[in-house]
C-alpha cells in the first residue's frame, strides 16, 4: 500500500505555481520596460528554442503554385499519389465520366497516406483551405464589391529528419520521374476553356474536360501532300529542343489556317493535339478584358499545349497599327486606357517577353480571311506557317468515301462523276460529308452526291451569266500542278 504522508499539499502546490508565475509576468514585464523590441525577440526566440519539444520529424510543404508560375513537384506529386488513394479512406472524391470505363478517386479537402521508399517510410497529407477574396470595382453598381472564392492546395511531406537528404536528393526525383513515366502511359488530351467568377472580374482560369474528338490525320480530307508537310513541320518542331535554345529562340511554333467555313479547320486542330497529345486552351480573346489577365492566362497553361484563337478576323475589333496603334481592342469607357486589352498586349503575349514562360507550346489562330488580319499579326515569329484551307479536292473526296462509305472502288460510275464534279463545283468537306451521312447505301448515298453537286454546278453557271468571273478562276485554280498544291502551306 502506497504512503502519501511524503507529499506536499494541495496549498503548497498551489502557492508554489503562483509564485513561479507571478516571477515570469514580473520577468515579461521588465523585459518590456528596459529592453527594445529588437532584444525582446532575440530574447524570447531563444527561451523557445530551448524550452520547445524534441522532434525528429521533418515536414516539407508543397504549395501548388510557385509565385505566379505552377509548381512542377505539386503536378507530380498530384500523379503519382493517385494510385495510392485506396477505399480505406475515409473521406475521398469519387468521379466518373459518360465514357471512362473506371471510377476516378480524386484528394478530398483533408487526406493522408503513406509511401515506403528504400526502407524509409513518408507520409502525404493533402490540404485544402477555401479563400474567400473581395475585389473591388469602383463605379459598377451591383459588382463594386465582388467576393471570389478560390481553393488554396498543398502536400505535406513528413518523414523522419535524419533521412533528409535520401528524400530530397533521392525519393523527391523518383517521384518526378515516377509521374512522369504515369503521365505518358494515361496521357488523356483536355480540351480548356476560359471561366471567370464575374462579368467584371479579373480573377480568370481554365476549366477544362477531356477532348475526345476523333480527328486523325487519316481521316482528313485534304490533299496527303498537305498532310505531309504538316505532319512533317510538327516533327520537326517536336525534336527542336537544343536548336531553339542554340539560336536563341522560345521553343513554340505559330500556325495560321485559312479559308471558307466548313474547310476543316477545327477537324485540323483536333488532328493535330491528337496526334501530338498536347493539351487544347481555346482562347476567346472577346472575354480578355486587360493585357495583364492575358499574362496571367499564359501562365496557367501547361507545357506541350495548343493555344488555339479562333476567328480571330471576327471574334474582335483588331485594330490597324499603322492607322491606330494606340486604341485598345476592348473599348470601355468606364476604365483607363493601360487596363484595356490592347493589340500590343496580344503581340507581347504571342512573341514577346512573356512568351518565354513555358516550352513547347504550339499557337493556332483561325480565320475565314486573312486579308482582315494586321500585318503584324501574320510575320514571322507570331505566325510561322500559313495553311491554306481550301474547297475540296479529289483527293480529300476520296478519303471521305472511305472513312463514310467505304468506298475503295473508283470504277464505280457515281464515283467517277463525284470526281469530275468536283473539279468544277466549290463545294466544301462539310457540305459533302453532311450529303454522305444521310444514307447507308453507298450507291444511293453517291447518286445523291451527284445531284447535289449538279445543283450547285448549275448556281455557280447562273452566277457566271451575271457577270462573275469567279467559277473561271476557280476552274484555274483547280488545274495547277502538284507543285503549286503544295503552296497552300506557306513557311514564312
Amino acid at each position: 500500500m502506497m504512503n502519501y504522508s511524503g507529499l506536499p499539499s494541495p496549498l503548497s502546490i498551489f502557492s508554489a505555481y503562483a509564485s513561479i508565475s507571478a516571477s515570469i509576468m514580473l520577468f515579461q514585464t521588465m523585459v518590456n520596460q528596459v529592453f527594445p523590441h529588437q532584444v525582446q525577440d532575440y530574447i524570447f526566440s531563444r527561451i523557445r528554442h530551448y524550452f520547445k519539444p524534441l522532434s525528429s520529424t521533418t515536414t516539407l510543404v508543397i504549395e501548388e503554385r510557385d509565385g505566379m508560375s505552377s509548381n512542377e513537384i505539386y503536378e507530380a506529386a498530384e500523379i503519382y499519389l493517385y494510385d495510392k488513394i485506396s477505399p480505406e479512406i475515409d473521406v475521398f472524391k469519387l468521379s466518373k465520366q459518360s465514357k471512362e470505363k473506371k471510377l476516378r478517386v480524386n484528394f478530398a479537402k483533408s487526406w493522408k497516406t503513406t509511401d515506403v521508399f528504400d526502407g524509409v517510410e513518408v507520409i502525404w497529407r493533402f490540404v485544402s483551405e477555401e479563400c474567400k477574396k473581395t475585389l473591388t470595382f469602383p463605379g459598377h453598381g451591383d459588382f463594386e464589391n465582388d467576393i471570389f472564392v478560390s481553393e488554396k492546395r498543398h502536400f505535406e511531406l513528413s518523414f523522419d529528419k535524419k533521412y533528409k537528404d535520401k528524400v530530397l536528393n533521392c525519393y523527391v526525383p523518383f517521384v518526378l520521374k515516377e509521374a512522369n513515366v504515369i503521365k505518358a502511359e494515361k496521357k488523356v488530351v483536355k480540351l480548356h476553356t476560359l471561366g471567370c467568377s464575374s462579368s467584371y472580374s479579373s480573377a480568370q482560369f481554365w476549366d477544362s474536360i477531356n477532348f475526345e474528338h476523333p480527328s486523325t490525320f487519316d481521316t482528313l480530307a485534304m490533299d496527303a501532300g498537305l498532310k505531309k508537310a504538316i505532319i512533317e513541320d510538327l516533327d520537326r518542331f517536336l525534336r527542336r529542343k537544343e536548336f531553339y535554345k542554340k539560336v536563341g529562340k522560345v521553343w513554340k511554333r505559330g500556325y495560321l489556317l485559312y479559308g471558307p467555313p466548313g474547310t476543316g479547320k477545327s477537324s485540323l486542330i483536333a488532328a493535330m493535339a491528337n496526334y501530338l497529345k498536347f493539351d487544347i486552351f481555346d482562347l476567346e480573346l472577346a472575354n480578355v478584358k486587360r493585357d495583364s489577365d492575358l499574362k496571367k492566362l499564359l501562365l496557367r497553361t501547361t507545357n506541350k499545349s495548343i493555344l488555339v484563337i479562333e476567328d480571330i478576323d471576327c471574334s474582335m475589333e483588331l485594330p490597324d497599327r499603322r492607322n491606330t496603334a494606340t486604341l485598345p481592342i476592348h473599348a470601355d469607357a468606364r476604365r483607363p486606357r493601360d487596363q484595356q486589352f490592347t493589340l500590343a498586349g496580344l503581340l507581347n503575349f504571342i512573341d514577346g517577353l512573356w512568351s518565354s514562360c513555358g516550352d513547347e507550346r504550339v499557337i493556332i489562330f483561325t480565320t475565314n480571311n486573312k486579308d482582315k488580319i494586321d500585318p503584324a499579326l501574320l510575320r514571322p515569329g507570331r505566325m510561322d506557317m500559313h495553311i491554306h484551307m481550301d474547297y475540296l479536292t479529289i483527293e480529300g473526296f476520296t478519303v471521305l468515301a472511305k472513312n463514310y462509305l467505304k468506298v475503295h472502288d473508283h470504277q464505280n460510275w457515281h464515283f467517277k462523276q463525284v470526281q469530275e464534279l468536283i473539279e468544277s463545283v466549290q463545294v466544301t468537306p462539310a457540305e459533302v460529308a453532311e450529303e454522305l451521312m444521310k444514307c447507308d447505301n453507298a450507291n444511293i448515298c453517291l447518286e445523291r452526291l451527284v445531284k447535289f453537286l449538279k445543283r450547285k454546278r448549275m448556281k455557280n453557271e447562273e452566277t457566271k451569266e451575271d457577270g462573275s468571273d469567279e467559277l473561271e478562276l476557280f476552274k484555274t485554280k483547280r488545274i495547277k500542278s502538284f507543285e503549286n498544291k503544295m503552296n497552300s502551306v506557306e513557311v514564312i
